[in-house]
């Protein structure tokens, strides 16, 4: 059985120029390995804030490289050039907006600024695509609350399923009827 593909796709102009760098998109790997007992691997970008270069890229990480699952990082706050809820949203059909209302609520417990943050979450075809924000510490406190989640919606798009370290992450599936 071939490994599940993960798309991390860390959204920053300075990240993608070699000013700094990629912590969040580490951040995000290294919890990937934590939560997941799957055989998985990443499919890891850093691209500039760009609104068509971001869309490309989560077509082709969806389309072309086969992620079930693509966790983003940068780009969704109020300034000029955060558009990746934007590409996100264009790349989608469905959009899964009770992602981004869990994260925000959850980061309303530390920083007031949190309503300033734009996280959404959408499926192209059998992907899930879903926006995180920039920090490592705002990923881990993030995707802690909306990760357990994420198994069960991926295989109801037809992904694969999810296998995880049920002692470091409870995730949430059904009772069989």
């Amino acid at each position: 059985m071939s490994a599940i593909k993960i798309g991390i796709l860390t959204v920053s102009d300075r990240a993608s120029n070699g000013v700094y760098n990629d912590i969040s998109g580490r951040e995000i790997e290294r919890l990937m390995g934590t939560y997941l007992t799957s055989a998985w691997e990443p499919v890891y970008r850093v691209i500039p804030d760009d609104y068509d270069t971001i869309k490309r890229q989560l077509m082709r990480m969806a389309d072309v490289e086969g992620c079930c699952l693509i966790l983003t990082t940068g780009g969704t706050g109020p300034a000029p050039r955060d558009v990746t809820p934007e590409a996100t949203e264009a790349v989608c059909s469905k959009m899964m907006p009770g992602f981004g209302e869990l994260m925000r609520a959850e980061s309303l417990k530390y920083v007031p600024t949190a309503i300033l943050s734009r996280q959404t979450a959408g499926i192209r075809n059998r992907t899930l695509i879903v926006n995180l924000p920039g920090k490592p510490k705002s990923i881990q406190e993030c995707l802690q609350v909306v990760f357990p989640a994420i198994p069960f919606c991926v295989e109801l798009i037809n992904g694969p399923s999810l296998l995880c370290n049920e002692e470091v992450i409870q995730i949430f599936r059904p009772k069989s009827s």
